[in-house]
């Protein structure tokens, strides 16, 4: 799992748009209240309209409660729940709830409230649809192990020979304009660790513009799922995105 340390910009963009966080929760019990605190104080400190839109998925700790009494003491704060562990489609519920006119993905473990006024600068210059905080671009600062780092070069490899992916990186932080990505998000098929990467390949291929930001990840703690079994997991949706795409589906 990509960690950073909770940060803001010195000089935050003013956004008037209305802004949605989505973060996904999976057994994130005692990480769960600082980020989203500091995800509030953050956006608060920006005079910005938002909303925080926790998607509990599956957990077996203590995180449901906590995010209910998050969701019970700030007026800002709404939650989702799904009995299912899966990421992607926590990504893809949290979408569909939002009411933002941008839509923001923020792991609990990874909180950078200096790419979202990056992020909202590029979209703002460029009408960018998705702008990705990127792992590899230059400028980019990737301080996981080197098994990390090898496995994510390795899937941006066949992203780009096999699927002709434009960008750098699929995962991690982003930022999207929700009314030009709600037909292509509803269109998407896969959850778990591709929804993400499915979701950029048919924006690029509709046409949408997809820019990138570098940020700065670390590990901070072990990830909630070994990478020994997303590794034949995610070269397995892959296979079946592939043909999906193929099959113009």
């Amino acid at each position: 799992m990509l960690a950073a340390s909770f940060s803001t910009s010195q000089e935050p963009y003013h956004c008037p748009a209305m802004i949605s966080i989505v973060m996904p929760a999976h057994n994130e019990q005692g990480y769960l209240e600082p980020a989203v605190k500091a995800v509030l104080a953050g956006m608060r400190d920006r005079d910005a309209a938002f909303e925080v839109v926790i998607v509990e998925n599956g957990s077996v700790d203590g995180t449901a409660a906590e995010a209910a009494v998050l969701a019970e003491t700030f007026p800002e704060v709404r939650v989702l729940r799904s009995p299912v562990a899966d990421y992607g489609k926590a990504l893809k519920s949290g979408f569909r709830a939002a009411t933002g006119d941008v839509v923001v993905n923020f792991d609990v473990d990874l909180v950078d409230l200096g790419f979202l006024d990056a992020a909202l600068g590029v979209i703002t210059s460029t009408d960018a649809a998705i702008v990705v905080g990127s792992k590899r671009s230059p400028g980019a600062e990737d301080q996981r192990s080197l098994g990390r780092r090898f496995i994510t070069a390795a899937f941006a490899a066949v992203l780009r020979v096999v699927f002709g992916l434009r960008i750098s990186d699929t995962h991690g932080l982003k930022a999207m304009q929700r009314l030009p990505l709600v037909d292509l998000v509803e269109r998407c098929q896969f959850g778990a660790d591709i929804f993400d990467t499915e979701l950029i390949l048919r924006a690029e291929r509709a046409g949408l513009r997809v820019e990138e930001v570098p940020v700065v990840v670390r590990e901070q703690r072990a990830a909630r799922t070994s990478i020994l079994r997303r590794i034949p997991r995610a070269l397995m949706g892959l296979g079946r995105l592939r043909l999906t795409l193929l099959w113009g589906r």
